[in-house]
C-alpha cells in the first residue's frame, strides 16, 4: 500500500512546530550558546570530539552539509588550530580529521553549556511529562529515519506501572481490532488485581517484553491449582508483532512452569484470535472445548480452553 499524500493541514502543523522548536532552541540566533561559533560550527565540532577520525567526506554525508560549506568551516577551524589534518597512508585523496587539544578546550565547555541548558529545559517539565515527551521525540526521529529500532528485546519481570499498561493496552488494542468494549478492559483489570493481591513468586510471573525501554508485551503465568497453572493476559504491540515476541513470552510461560512443578498449562481464548491460536498450537498446546457466548459488546463470539500436559 502506497503511502497518503501529505495534507494541507499536516504540512501546517510541521512547519509550525518548526517554527516553534527552532526558537525554542535558539536556532536562529547568529551565534550558538552565546559563542563566537554558528550552530554548524558548533555540530562539527561536537562530531569531531565524539567519533574517531572522520574523513570530510563522511561529515559531509552524516550532517548533509555542501562540501564547499564544510571546506570553510574546516579551514577556519585549521587556521584557528582547532582542527588537525592527516593524510591517508592507503588514499592521498583522503585525510582524516581531529581535534587539536586546544580544539578539545574550545569545545569542552560549549558542549556543558549545552548539557546545562537542555537539563534547564527538561527541569521546567513535570517529571510525569518527561517520559511522554522525550517518547515523542524518539517517535518523531524513527519516523523520519534519523534511528532505526533495534530488533533485539528483552524480558523482565513487572515492576510498579506495568499493571496500568497491561490493562491500558488490552482496553485500547482490543476495542481497535476486534470491538471489544469496557467491559473488556475491567476484566483484565480485575485479572491484574487479583494477580497482585495474590502474587506468589515461586509459582507465578508476568513477564514484560522490552525494547530500549519501551514495553512491546506482556503474559502471566498464574497458579490455579498445586498441578495446574493458567497463561493469560498474552499481548504483543501491533508494530513489535514479526519480532518473535509472542514465541518467546509463551515458552518462558511453559519454562517456569516446569520448573515450579505444575504438570499441565490451560488458557481461555477467543476463536478469533488466530494469530495468538497458533502461536499455542506451535508450544504444543491443544483444544479441550469450545463454547459460543456474547460478550464486551460483540455477538457470536467462540471461547476455547485449551492445554498442555507438561512432561
Amino acid at each position: 500500500m502506497g503511502t497518503a499524500a501529505a495534507s494541507r493541514s499536516e504540512v501546517q502543523s510541521v512547519r509550525q512546530f518548526n517554527r516553534f522548536y527552532t526558537r525554542h532552541i535558539g536556532l536562529l540566533q547568529e551565534s550558538w550558546l552565546q559563542s563566537a561559533y554558528s550552530l554548524t560550527e558548533v555540530r562539527v565540532l561536537y562530531e569531531l570530539s565524539a567519533r574517531n577520525r572522520p574523513t570530510a567526506t563522511e561529515l559531509c554525508r552524516d550532517l548533509g552539509l555542501d562540501a564547499g560549506y564544510l571546506s570553510r568551516i574546516l579551514r577556519k577551524f585549521e587556521n584557528q588550530k582547532l582542527v588537525a589534518r592527516v593524510r591517508s597512508s592507503e588514499d592521498g585523496r583522503q585525510s582524516f580529521l581531529s581535534l587539536t587539544a586546544r580544539g578539545r578546550k574550545t569545545f569542552a565547555p560549549l558542549e556543558q553549556r549545552q548539557v546545562e541548558e537542555v537539563g534547564a529545559m527538561l527541569n521546567s517539565v513535570p517529571q510525569s511529562g518527561r517520559e511522554p515527551l522525550l517518547n515523542s521525540m524518539r517517535t518523531i526521529e524513527q519516523s523520519l529515519g534519523g534511528i532505526q529500532p533495534s530488533s533485539e528485546f528483552r524480558l523482565r519481570t513487572h515492576l510498579p506501572g506495568d499493571m496500568g499498561w497491561v490493562v491500558y493496552r488490552h482496553g485500547l488494542l482490543y476495542s481497535r481490532e476486534w470491538g471489544y468494549d469496557e467491559r473488556f478492559e475491567a476484566l483484565v483489570a480485575d485479572i491484574v488485581a487479583r494477580f497482585i493481591q495474590k502474587f506468589n513468586p515461586e509459582r507465578e510471573r508476568c513477564w514484560i517484553a522490552e525494547r530500549d525501554g519501551e514495553i512491546l508485551g506482556s503474559i502471566f503465568l498464574v497458579r490455579k491449582s498445586d498441578t495446574v497453572a493458567k497463561l493469560r493476559l498474552l499481548l504483543v504491540e501491533p508494530a513489535a508483532r514479526g519480532l518473535g515476541i509472542g514465541k518467546r513470552l509463551v515458552n518462558e510461560c511453559i519454562n517456569f512452569a516446569r520448573s515450579a512443578g505444575y504438570r499441565k498449562i490451560v488458557l481461555w481464548t477467543q476463536s478469533d484470535l488466530m494469530a495468538a491460536r497458533h502461536l499455542y498450537e506451535q508450544a504444543g498446546f491443544r483444544i479441550v472445548s469450545r463454547k459460543k457466548h456474547s460478550s464486551w459488546g460483540c455477538e457470536n463470539l467462540v471461547a476455547e480452553s485449551w492445554e498442555l500436559k507438561l512432561a
